[in-house]
Parts: structure tokens; C-alpha cells; sequence
């Protein structure tokens, strides 16, 4: 049976009685009853409006009472001011009394109700939620307000048409939707973009978020012993059920998600958290510093008349300077040991002569010119160019793609960078090359046999099916590949490996001293690897280093599909065709001329003395028209800009011994190297004369720019040797040595000098 409202039991006890005095208790049983079964359905007005509701209804019944005199019985005026004050008195209290209850229950309901960041119950299985209700309460109590009426009295009540409770529970609900709304307008205007102090709380919120109702404002909870979360910026209707990383990066303007796009939803401290619409894997946001680089120290400066030999190994790998751009580009420096300056300088082409032979594959050049940085002090270039091979010299290749499809990967710029550098490769080939699919993760598995690259559809169609999800066995798939590489082996053309991966190797052999043996192992047979790094967050360039250099191949990065084409198309040449492999530079300075010397980079290269002579010792591969560049920094003798002072007891007396033949020169360059088909090294040498200052044209201008990379990637690890050299210098250098730049790469490089000056508040 309904309850009946306020009005239908005043109407009722309205008609005449004969008692006056049963009739008045009869109302006051008539508000009890209202009071207690709307308690919990409508707020309360204030008590100041309460009580002008109570003296309202106490002058009301004086008036229906004076209507009805004649039927009064006797009842006099004292009888009537009785009637009146009770009535009053009865609404003071009832709100005195009734009042705090009503708004702890309403706390209570809306803590309960309300998606602030507590725990939601989740719904029964195959429970459809209510729909949104078609208006509220105060949108009514609006529309009376826009009509002229009166919100003060009895006339604010629920109508007749909406007294049951069930009315007043949808009324209610209706109000907190909007409330919600309200709400959530108000987090928008008052929300702020994404920053850095964003991403350093990226750990301290939940792992996963649960989607739990389909509401215009999802209803979402979290695991248990997390962290709450409450919805912010939320605009569309979400699937029930739906597992979402909670450290996805916010995407601005989502208005309505499509078949697995994102909204944005925050934490209730207001971090902004990603939020899915249906379940997929999605790549957490990846922590600073979680990316892995080999430590290293910079070269320490040297005295001549202690260490006058200096030995390293060649080294053409790029991977630095692309890892360094994507990280100036996010607006954020790059840690130090992700900065090798070799890398950086060999990042760009330059203009020494090359070899005109492929059987003497090298011809060295050697610039001296002024430091920028240390005054009286010089700075010695070492540049060599590999002889390029013709395009009708390329032997067939065999290639074998490697690729990590784990759960690692899913990001933009991995798996799906990697699949479309591929295709760019594909389309520069050969039609008589071959190519194969290795793909690897919680398992390795062959995706595509090798095929001939005149079936390219076939080809693109395998990169095309790639999906990624699962962990990482890398080592597992490195074995797979080399089996398919040996089973299509071309003894008179090139067999390689392409790896490309995030590094993250977590299944399996992941030891980096096991897989070099292995690599090492391989790469006798004559199967080289080179390793292309994609993304960040879990890179471990330490292990791709080392792959690539025991496997006889180049580390490379790709952060962008530009510098897939750069690696991959323009300098495909460079990248697959060794023309000398086991490259060593040695330099002995001459103690006559120079005090010390410091070579810039190349801290992870170095070499022993005795490794210089010694075949067995590895060493760095060119490839067709890779240049290589060393810059050492020197003191030359009787300069006063020594950075090591002479020892105390050092025998000053003594003069270095210095032959008529070698008065001129600062040191000697020795270059020892393999063809790719012999096991036997050849040597190549040649005098660094005091006056190889003279040069001109466009390879002075390479030796300007190649010294402002130098100077760039100095102040980058903290510019320890660069004295007062700053960001505005190495611009300046950069800009007046630009030169032909057809792709634009020493433009950007300016740029990215900007980015850094700026990265660092200068």
C-alpha cells in the first residue's frame, strides 16, 4: 500500500469534525508521517525557510478554523491561538530534531552513491545499469522558479503525480547525476595540463582500473589495496568490464571514444589517469631513467712523455644521437651515459675523400685547427670514408628480420614504427634478395620463410598481420633466426640479421655475456647482426651494443620513420655491405711537439695497446661508404694552456729524442683492417704534420661542424673539458658550417641545440 502524501491527508482532515481538537492532531500525525517517509528521499530546507513553512501552516489552520467556526462546538480564541502556537512549536522541533538526521543520512548515501574515488560495487554479471533519468528535482524546482512560483512553501513539495517512494528515489538519483555533472564541468575548467610533476607520481596510483557501469560518467573501481581513482574529464559512454593501465598517458580532446580509443579519467588527488573502452594492452607511460646505457667515464687528458699511444676501435653507430633528439624533442635531457660523442659526430656525412679502391677500402684524412674551447690548444681530425660500393657491385642479400612483437612493443613507436620501417627496406631491395620473418614472444616462431623479394606482396603482408602481447624471449628467437639464415646461406652474398627491438630480453638466456658468446659464435660462419632500437621505457642499449658489435653489424635507433628512411633506404649501402671489418686506429703522439692529448669519445671503443697487432682482437666494421671521425684535443709544447701540470721530480733536464725525419709532426695515424673475406689484417699509415691547418672549402667546413657536434655532446654529459664554451657558441658554429644539407639534418641539429639550451633553463 502507498503512503499517502502531505497534501492528501490535509485534505482529508480539512473537512468538517466534529472535534476541533482531533482534527488538529490529526495533522500533526498527517506531518509526522510525511516527515518519516520522505526523510531519506528529499533534503530538508534550511531551517529560516522551515520555519516560515511552519507559520505558513499555523496561520493556514487558524483560517480553515475561523471557516468552520459553526462547527467548532464551543471552541474559543484561546483554543484557536492553542491550535496555532502547537503548530509552530510542532515545526521547530520536528526540524530540530529530524534536521541532523536527514544530513547524516545524505552524507552517508552520497559517500556510498557518488564516484569520488571510493570503491563502487561491481555489478551482477549481465546487469544492464539504469538509463539516465530524463530530469531532476532541481531542474523542476528550475522550471517552477522560470514560471513565477514560489519555492518557499508548501508549494515546493512533491506534487500528487511523484509521491511514491519510488519517485522520489528516481528524483533522487536524478539529482546526483546532475550534481556529478556539475562537478565534473568544474574539474574541467579547473584541470591542468599534463607536466613532468604528473609523470613523477606515475607509481604511486594503481596498476589497473575497473570500468563498472555504462553512465554518461563511467562508474570505474580499482583493485584491491589500490589506490582509488574518480573520474575527471570522462565524456562518452565506456563498456562495462574493461581492464585499463592506469599509467596511460593523458590524450587530450576525447569526446567520444571509438572501438578501443581512450578517455581521460583522474586519480582523486587530480593526476590525470587513461582510461579505455574496451580491454586491450595498452604500454604504461614509461619512467625516466628506466632505459639502460653502459656507464662510462670521459677520457681522462693524457701526458705524451707517460702514454704516448692511444688505440681504439672504429666505430660507426648512430644509435646516440637519435636516442639524444628523442628525448630534446620530449623536452627533457638525455642522461649522460646515453650520450657518446663518437656517435653523435659519426651521426652526419662528411667530405673526406674516399678510397678509390675496394681492395685499399680507405683513405685517411687528417685536419688540425684551434680549439674552441681551450685556448693555444689544438684539435687534431681523423677522418676516414669507406669505399662505396655500386649499386650493380652489391652482392644478393640474405636477410633474416628479427623482430620482438612481446608485450613491450605496443606503443606507436615501436611495433608499429617497426613494421613500417621494414616495408621501407623491402621496397629498396633487390628483386633476387631474400627475406624471412622471425618473430618472438613468450615464444619464437617463423612468421615468413625466406622469400624472394620479387614477392613482395607476400612480404608485406606477413609485416602487415604482426600484432604484439606476450613476455620476451629473445634469446630463443636470436637462435631461431640464425637457423633460417643458415638454411638460405649465400656464400657469395650478404647474410645478416636484422634485430629490432626494445632490448628488453626477459625470457630465457638475457645474460648479455651469453648472447656475445653466442653472436660471437655466429658470426664466424659468416651471419653478421646488426640491432635497430625502437621506444623507451625498458631500452637496453648496453645489450643492443653489444649484440651489434660481437655480431659484426651497426647499432642504430629509430625514433621517427625520417631516420628509418635515413638508415634503412639512404644508407641501406652502409648498413648491409661490409667493406672492411676489424677497423683499428692507433696514434702515437710525438713528445718534441705535444705536452698532452685527450681523445673526445669513444670511452667504450677503447682498445690496449697490444690489441692493435693482434688479429684475433674484434673491432668495428665499416660499411659502403660509412665515414668515420676521431677528434683528439692537444696541448702542443711550450703552450701555456696545459690542463695536467708536470710532475715535481720529472727529469726536466731531458730533452725528447726527435729524428730530422719527425721535427714536424704531432704524431702518426696507423689504421689496421680486414676485408670481409680474409682473416689477415693490412695496415695503412700515415704522418700528422704541425701544418695540416691549411685545408679549405667544404672539408674545413665539415671540420667546423664536426667540432661543434664535439663541443654540443661535451656540454651534454656536463662539458668537464669545454671550459667557457656554451649552447649560443656551438649554435653559431653550426649555423655558419651548414652547408649543403639536401635532408636537412645539420638544420635540425641547430634545433636541437635550442631544445637543449632550453631543457636546461639557459
Amino acid at each position: 500500500m502507498k503512503p499517502k502524501s502531505y497534501e492528501t491527508v490535509l485534505k482529508e482532515t480539512a473537512a468538517p469534525s466534529p472535534d476541533g481538537e482531533a482534527r488538529v492532531f490529526a495533522k500533526r500525525a498527517a506531518l509526522a508521517e510525511f516527515a518519516r517517509v520522505n526523510a531519506e528521499q528529499v533534503a530538508p530546507p534550511p531551517i529560516k525557510t522551515g520555519f516560515i513553512q511552519g507559520l505558513l501552516g499555523a496561520l493556514r489552520l487558524s483560517r480553515e478554523r475561523q471557516s468552520h467556526g459553526s462547527d467548532v462546538m464551543g471552541w474559543n480564541a484561546r483554543s484557536k491561538m492553542f491550535a496555532g502556537a502547537a503548530s509552530v512549536c510542532l515545526a521547530v522541533v520536528g526540524f530540530v530534531v529530524v534536521w541532523p538526521m536527514i544530513k547524516d543520512g545524505d552524507s552517508k548515501r552520497l559517500l556510498e552513491t557518488e564516484p569520488t574515488g571510493l570503491m563502487v560495487p561491481e555489478p551482477a554479471r549481465g546487469e544492464t545499469p539504469a538509463p539516465e533519468p530524463a530530469a531532476s528535482a532541481s531542474a523542476t524546482v528550475e522550471a517552477r522558479q522560470s514560471e513565477g512560483k514560489t519555492t518557499s512553501g508548501l508549494e515546493a513539495l512533491p506534487s500528487q503525480d511523484h509521491s511514491t517512494v519510488r519517485d522520489l528515489k528516481e528524483q533522487r538519483a536524478a539529482k546526483n547525476e546532475v550534481s556529478k555533472d556539475d562537478a565534473r564541468k568544474k574539474s574541467e575548467g579547473d584541470a591542468q595540463p599534463a607536466d613532468a610533476s604528473t609523470a613523477q607520481h606515475a607509481d604511486e596510483g594503481p596498476s589497473e582500473v575497473l570500468v563498472q557501469a555504462l553512465r554518461r560518467t563511467p562508474v570505474i573501481s580499482t583493485p584491491q589495496n589500490s589506490p582509488a581513482v574518480a573520474v575527471a574529464q570522462a565524456e562518452e559512454v565506456v563498456a562495462t568490464g574493461a581492464r585499463v593501465n592506469a599509467r596511460t598517458p593523458p590524450h587530450k580532446g576525447v569526446a567520444a571514444p571509438a572501438r578501443g580509443a581512450l578517455a581521460n579519467v583522474a586519480s582523486a588527488d587530480g593526476r590525470v589517469l587513461g582510461l579505455v573502452n574496451e580491454p586491450t594492452s595498452i604500454a604504461p607511460l614509461p619512467a625516466e631513467g628506466r632505459d639502460k646505457f653502459e656507464h662510462f667515464d670521459s677520457n681522462a687528458v693524457k701526458q705524451v712523455a707517460d702514454d704516448p699511444v692511444s688505440t681504439f676501435s672504429a666505430d660507426v653507430d648512430t644509435s646516440s644521437y637519435s636516442f639524444v633528439r628523442k628525448q630534446l624533442n620530449a623536452g627533457v635531457l638525455p642522461q649522460k651515459d646515453a650520450v657518446r660523442a663518437e656517435e653523435m659526430i659519426n651521426y652526419f656525412d662528411y667530405s673526406w675523400p674516399a678510397a678509390e679502391s675496394r681492395e685499399r677500402p680507405f683513405r685517411p684524412t687528417v685536419v688540425v685547427s684551434d680549439s674552441p674551447w681551450g685556448k693555444g690548444r689544438k684539435l687534431v681530425h681523423i677522418g676516414i670514408k669507406g669505399y662505396e660500393l655500386d649499386a650493380r657491385q652489391r652482392p644478393d642479400a640474405n636477410l633474416v628480420m628479427l623482430l620482438d612483437v612481446s608485450g613491450s612493443m605496443s606503443s606507436p613507436d615501436k611495433l608499429p614504427l617497426v613494421k613500417e620501417s621494414m616495408r621501407l627496406m623491402v621496397n629498396g631491395l633487390k628483386p633476387t634478395d631474400t627475406v624471412a620473418i622471425v618473430v618472438y614472444a613468450g615464444a619464437a616462431g617463423t612468421v615468413l620463410p625466406p622469400t624472394r623479394v620479387g614477392e613482395k606482396e607476400k612480404i608485406l603482408a606477413a609485416l602487415d598481420a604482426l600484432t604484439s602481447g606476450g613476455s620476451t624471449a629473445g634469446a630463443e628467437g636470436i637462435e631461431l633466426a640464425y637457423q633460417l639464415a643458415e638454411s638460405s646461406f649465400r656464400k657469395e652474398g650478404v647474410n645478416r640479421i636484422l634485430l629490432c627491438t626494445d632490448g628488453d630480453f626477459n625470457v630465457g638466456i638475457d645474460n648479455t655475456s651469453e648472447l656475445k658468446g653466442f653472436v660471437e659464435r655466429k658470426r664466424e660462419k659468416g651471419i653478421f647482426l646488426s640491432v635497430l632500437g625502437f621506444g623507451q621505457g625498458n631500452y637496453r642499449d648496453e645489450l643492443a651494443q653489444a649484440l651489434a658489435q660481437n655480431g659484426n653489424g651497426v647499432a642504430a635507433y629509430i625514433d621517427t620513420l625520417s631516420e628509418a628512411q635515413k638508415v634503412l633506404v639512404q644508407e641501406a649501402g652502409s648498413s648491409l655491405f661490409t667493406i672492411a671489418k676489424d677497423v683499428k686506429l692507433q696514434v702515437e703522439f710525438n713528445p718534441a711537439t705535444v705536452a698532452e692529448y685527450r681523445l673526445v669519445g669513444y670511452e667504450t671503443r677503447a682498445l690496449k695497446r697490444e690489441d692493435f697487432n693482434n688479429d684475433a682482437v674484434d673491432a668495428g666494421d665499416v660499411g659502403s661508404g660509412h665515414s668515420v671521425t676521431a677528434i683528439y684535443e692537444i696541448t702542443p709544447v711550450g703552450v701555456d694552456a696545459r690542463m695536467v701540470e708536470p710532475g715535481r721530480y720529472a727529469k726536466k733536464s731531458e730533452k725528447p729524442v726527435v729524428s730530422a725525419g719527425n721535427a714536424g709532426e704531432y704524431g702518426f695515424l696507423k689504421i689496421r683492417y680486414k676485408l670481409p673475406e680474409s682473416s689477415k689484417s693490412q695496415l695503412i699509415e700515415q704522418p700528422i704534420h704541425i701544418g695540416s691547418d691549411k685545408s679549405g672549402g667544404s672539408i674545413a667546413r665539415d671540420v667546423q661542424f664536426s667540432t661543434a657536434v664535439a663541443g654540443f655532446a661535451q656540454l651534454l654529459r656536463g662539458g668537464q673539458y669545454t671550459g667557457t664554451l656554451s649552447y649560443d657558441d656551438v649554435i653559431r658554429q653550426g649555423l655558419a658550417a651548414r652547408g649543403d644539407d639536401p635532408f636537412g639534418y645539420r638544420n635540425e641539429f641547430v634545433q636541437l641545440v635550442r631544445r637543449a639550451q632550453s631543457a636546461r633553463g639557459l
